[in-house]
């Protein structure tokens, strides 16, 4: 949230979450896996295969923003181990202030309160990768390959307030040229395919055209069958597995439609580790 701190912590612990943590619980509910929760699931198993595909090479550690295992337990088994040099890696493929950013600063709050000061080197971005393009496009074309190809193919990216593009966040642009890139590698005509925004929150302007808006229209304009993606997504969680593969797809069939298959995110897919593991290895996407 960019607005001061007085100002956004008490909105957020008097009205967001008391509002928002009954509705999550439910949904979570609709998603929760025997091991617990996807995001959590998939991002471990992402994890402990590229560990794997590391071997000796170099430690690898897992923090999540918001939640368990955190960023700064991480940081501290690096620190108690010896680590001396740390590449941080967002698994946000498009760079936002709202994202890459605050896990920078997470990073940087707790190497400052552990008085640490490894050398550190950090991955902005890598949405134009010629490895995540080609993964994605991969599993775009495996799913297609056993289900067929429907009538649209929907790239459902997340979010943002339009004030923060307006004020130089490149996450737009970057949504943009990964898709157009995906497409590419797809040879995909331009009628058979659309860009939207999901997970909106609030009354202010987001991005457009929103995902569920357009899966709405679309069923109404007499489209049966859609197939839609979250390429911004490393993993699963509740905003593919959730809000598009259960919300979106009865708000679709409501509206005329008769068939959303969601394709799932890249997970632990030996194309994701790869791409993971040439980024830190290789020196290769974005860096500062």
């Amino acid at each position: 949230m960019d607005l001061p701190r007085y100002l956004w912590l008490p909105l957020l612990n008097l009205v967001i979450i008391p509002i928002r943590a009954g509705r999550s619980t439910a949904a979570y509910k609709k998603i929760w896996l025997p091991e617990g929760s996807p995001l959590l699931v998939f991002t471990q198993k992402l994890y402990e295969q590229l560990e794997l595909k590391l071997g000796n090479t170099a430690a690898v550690g897992m923090g999540m923003r918001y939640g368990e295992p955190s960023i700064e337990k991480a940081l501290d088994r690096f620190h108690q181990s010896g680590v001396s040099r740390l590449i941080v890696l967002p698994l946000y493929p498009q760079f936002s202030s709202t994202t890459t950013s605050s896990v920078f600063d997470a990073v940087e709050k707790a190497l400052t309160a552990m008085d640490w000061r490894p050398e550190i080197e950090r991955i902005v971005q890598y949405h134009d990768h010629p490895a995540w393009i080609g993964a994605v496009a991969s599993s775009i074309q495996a799913h297609r390959a056993v289900h067929g190809k429907a009538e649209k193919l929907i790239f459902s990216m997340h979010g943002l307030p339009r004030r923060l593009i307006e004020n130089g966040d490149p996450y737009e642009t970057q949504c943009r040229e990964s898709i157009d890139s995906i497409v590419a590698a797809l040879g995909l005509n331009q009628d058979e395919w659309m860009l939207t925004f999901q997970s909106r929150v609030g009354r202010e302007l987001w991005l457009k055209p929103y995902t569920d808006k357009t899966l709405q229209e679309l069923g109404n304009s007499g489209v049966k069958h859609v197939q839609v993606v979250c390429p911004g997504f490393a993993v699963d969680c509740l905003e593919t597995l959730e809000e598009i593969a259960m919300m979106n797809r009865d708000r679709f069939l409501a509206a005329g439609g008769e068939k959303l298959e969601y394709i799932p995110a890249l997970n632990a897919s030996e194309q994701h580790v790869d791409l993971l593991l040439e980024l830190v290895i290789s020196g290769s996407g974005s860096r500062t």
